[in-house]
């Protein structure tokens, strides 16, 4: 299987690392920075973590023409570079080809529908954690299993291929009728932990240690479940906050991926995250106040990170 990964941050790298660890699949990876690109191909990807330490050298490339068609695409770009992602790669996505989101949030799949339609998507969520400390170096910070599917509960021999090349690749991966559920309750724990974490800039497990933060917690996974009860929308666990709760706890030491941002004076997913449920909020006459204003806040740091304090 040919297979080509669009974006080299701590996800893209991290999937490139393991999927050539077996030597058995040809993998690219596409960055639209020709320096980093460049950086990549010479010194290649390294990991350090939970998985152990090793090197890879991956095909990499800014020119979508030297990459050309895959069998696979898997789109780990932040979710506000995927449109530009897709319309880079669209002359190489040919009919059998099957496009892999692993991205936070939500609206990731309805912008590649548009531009390539529905059959080519398959939607995933993954558990695993990972922070790019420089480039082409990820610390592999958690294990967890990845799920895939389509958005229309469908079966297809091209899901089943990459699930089972993820599994020979040492990704825990399995297939799911209810992606669209899965990725709901995936949204639902990166709202109550990514925001906060970014904006206190403290690590995930500190959440939990504090009454403040658990009952901002409380709130903000209360307004995003009540969307999702409006909606229809079952999720994969019973009780929501104690499910965040653990999350935080066993990624303790983790730095969020919005936090990285923040430190690296980035911009934040918060529109992907917290943004989408306060826009379905107004939609459904839900009020989503605490929601809003973790958006307003990273909102403003965004604005802010150039701004120095008087002396």
């Amino acid at each position: 299987m040919k297979i080509v990964i669009v974006g080299p941050g701590a996800m893209g790298s991290l999937l490139a690392a393991h999927l050539l660890k077996p030597k058995k699949e040809e993998v690219w990876l596409f960055d639209y920075k020709k320096e980093r690109a460049a950086k990549i191909s010479e010194s290649g990807i390294s990991i350090e973590g939970v998985s152990g330490s090793w090197q890879v050298k991956p095909n990499v490339s800014c020119d979508i023409n030297e990459v050309g068609p895959a069998d696979l695409f898997i789109i780990c770009v932040k979710s506000y570079d995927t449109k530009k992602a897709i319309a880079n790669l669209k002359p190489i996505v040919k009919d059998n080809s099957a496009v892999l989101t692993l991205q936070n949030g939500i609206g990731n799949i309805e912008i590649i529908t548009e531009a390539l339609g529905s059959e080519r998507i398959v939607a995933g969520v993954t558990n695993l954690g990972a922070t790019l400390t420089q480039t082409g170096i990820v610390r592999h910070a958690g294990k967890g299993e990845t799920a895939i599917g389509r958005m229309d509960a469908k079966m297809t021999v091209q899901m089943r291929s990459i699930r089972d090349t993820f599994n020979k690749a040492g990704l825990e991966t399995k297939i799911s009728r209810d992606i669209k559920g899965l990725i709901w309750s995936k949204l639902i724990i990166n709202a109550a932990i990514n925001a906060l974490t970014a904006v206190l800039r403290i690590n995930n497990g500190k959440l939990t240690e504090f009454e403040w933060t658990r009952k901002i917690m409380r709130d903000t996974v209360t307004e995003a479940v009540r969307i999702a009860k409006r909606k229809r929308i079952k999720l994969n666990f019973d009780d929501p906050l104690a499910k965040v709760e653990a999350v935080a706890e066993a990624t303790a030491t983790n730095i969020s991926s919005m936090l990285q941002d923040v430190l690296r004076k980035k911009r934040t997913e918060i529109d992907f995250i917290n943004g989408v449920i306060v826009r379905q909020g107004q939609e459904l006459n839900i009020p989503v106040p605490v929601n809003q204003i973790l958006v307003d806040l990273i909102k403003t740091i965004e604005a802010s990170y150039d701004i120095s304090l008087n002396k």
